[in-house]
């Protein structure tokens, strides 16, 4: 088990098999030591988490869907990394998608549950650059989608 591996563990976290795409696109690409990874949407044990956040989803719920997105572009990382989580060095950069209504501005709040994710998990190396962004809507209705940018070894 890998050191990140043992940390994840630690707060409850098994990655699973990272998520197929869902239409024409990869999940990852690897340009030189840097992995872009697809957004990965609000999903959980029991399926995909939908909401609207400032309609029918508070903050708390949408940086707890947010984390959910973070543990997926993890388990896409592992993937990248041939099984090997020890190769990520640093998460580089996110970029949070919130399903919202127009006059809702707690975006970066949202977020902070995959930003808060990864440093809680990977330490020093969870840090990194974001953006939070609202949109109108995400796909299937998912509460969050968080795509990101990885540097591994």
């Amino acid at each position: 088990m890998s050191a990140f591996e043992a940390k994840l563990a630690e707060l409850g976290v098994t990655l699973s098999e990272a998520p197929a795409p869902a239409a024409n696109y990869v999940p990852f690409v690897q340009v030189g030591d840097l992995v872009h990874v697809s957004g990965q949407i609000s999903m959980d044990a029991d399926g995909m988490i939908k909401g609207k956040l400032g309609d029918d989803m508070d903050v708390e719920a949408g940086a707890a869907a947010a984390r959910t997105c973070a543990i997926s572009l993890l388990s896409q990382v592992k993937a990248a990394c041939g099984g090997d989580l020890d190769r990520l060095v640093r998460v580089v950069k996110l970029v949070g998608f919130v399903n919202s209504t127009a006059d809702f501005g707690d975006q970066p709040k949202v977020i902070n549950g995959a930003s808060d994710f990864m440093v809680e998990a990977l330490g020093d190396a969870g840090r990194h650059s974001r953006s939070a962004v609202s949109a109108a809507s995400l796909p299937f209705g998912v509460a969050v989608e968080i795509e990101g940018i990885f540097q591994i070894k």
